[in-house]
């Protein structure tokens, strides 16, 4: 009897010691992480094993099947498997590690400079309204030509150090990569937007260019620079009263502390472009009293003086002309009605003393006749 109890408590020992040590899929707890991203093991039996992007550490995993559950994670609103599973790390050799992360920085390198490629150099989404949108130029301005300006190269050589003055010596993808960089600094900079728009002068197209200014202008309408630089965007697209309007209207806002030579010089440039020379020296010659050394309003000067003296401007010439020949069509044809239609013409009789005399003479001497007939 004493036997047969030692068997049966031998039998229990057996089996609750089976019962510890065994390691069946049914006999594995799983739960979320902390963050309830992940699924990880909760065995009270055994350690707790989760998935490691570092796999190294890991060795060959037991359950290949609930490894696939552990190596996927809670993004946006499903799951989704994050990486490649290596079910023996110890396979892997040093040069394919060194491969794998050689390719990752490459790939990183490469994204890093797609990214860099396609950022576009532009002032962001045109603004809906400024107080200059009226001018003709303005609301045409995506229709305009492209109209290359190289003389905006000066702006730069203010702003960003002494450049060529010949545009196709000029490292125009230098100066984008510049002005790229100055966009992630401060994209929402109004001097950031006047020198992009004078980015895109240089390049010829306006749009981008009048684009830019706009969105200066709706931050700062009373803007002297960006006021001139728009002036001179639609002087190149001939458009001389708008330009004409902006350039004044930038005079007007000049800081007294800035020189306003620049407003000036185009000012004489647009008169000159009209035919109104006298103007146009004046101005430039305000232009060269401010700045006596630049040398674009001494070549204007130059220009004028060799043309003919002109003190009429030739559509005033035109006027005059079809003035005079109205007058002498409605004279030829006042003379023609006349030749046509003479018994329609009755002649005038005009006062005369001496006959208005004889004829009261008359009058009194035939009443007289008459009386002495009736004694």
């Amino acid at each position: 009897m004493c036997r047969d109890s030692q068997n049966v408590v031998m039998f229990f020992y057996i089996l609750c010691f089976e019962v510890i040590i065994i390691n069946s899929k049914t006999s594995t707890l799983w739960k979320l992480n902390s963050d309830r991203t992940k699924i990880i093991e909760a065995n009270p039996f055994h350690p707790v094993l989760s998935y490691s992007s570092d796999t190294s550490s890991q060795g060959l995993l037991e359950d290949p099947l609930f490894d696939i559950i552990t190596s996927t994670e809670h993004f946006g609103q499903s799951w989704i498997k994050q990486a490649v599973q290596y079910y023996c790390i110890s396979c892997r050799t040093t040069d394919e590690k060194n491969d794998t992360n050689n390719t990752h920085e490459v790939m990183a390198v490469k994204n890093l400079k797609l990214k860099t490629n396609e950022e576009v150099l532009d002032c962001g989404k045109p603004v809906n309204f400024t107080y200059y949108d009226n001018l003709v130029g303005v609301l045409n301005r995506n229709r305009h030509p492209s109209v290359p300006e190289p003389q905006a190269i000066l702006y730069f050589n203010k702003n960003f150090g002494r450049l060529k003055n010949d545009l196709d010596e000029l490292d125009i993808d230098a100066l984008e990569r510049k002005l790229k960089k100055a966009k992630r600094e401060k994209p929402k900079s109004v001097q950031l937007y006047n020198q992009i728009g004078n980015f895109w002068r240089i390049k010829g197209d306006a749009s981008k260019a009048i684009e830019c200014f706009r969105r200066a202008l709706a931050a700062s309408p009373h803007n002297a620079e960006v006021l001139l630089n728009l002036a001179r965007v639609l002087f190149s697209l001939q458009y001389l009263d708008d330009a004409i309007y902006l350039t004044r209207r930038s005079l007007e806002v000049q800081p007294p502390e800035k020189g306003a030579w620049q407003q000036y010089f185009t000012l004489g440039e647009i008169f000159k472009a009209y035919g109104h020379y006298q103007e146009a020296s004046i101005h430039l010659r305000h232009t060269l009293e401010l700045n006596p050394g630049f040398e674009p309003a001494h070549l204007a000067l130059k220009e004028m003086e060799t043309m003919p003296a002109a003190t009429i401007h030739i559509y005033t010439l035109v006027i005059i002309v079809c003035l005079v020949l109205g007058v002498l069509l409605v004279i030829l044809s006042s003379v023609d009605n006349i030749t046509e239609c003479p018994e329609e013409i009755k002649p005038q009789r005009h006062f005369n003393k001496a006959m208005a005399m004889r004829s009261l003479r008359g009058i009194t001497m035939s009443t007289k006749r008459s009386k002495k007939l009736s004694t």
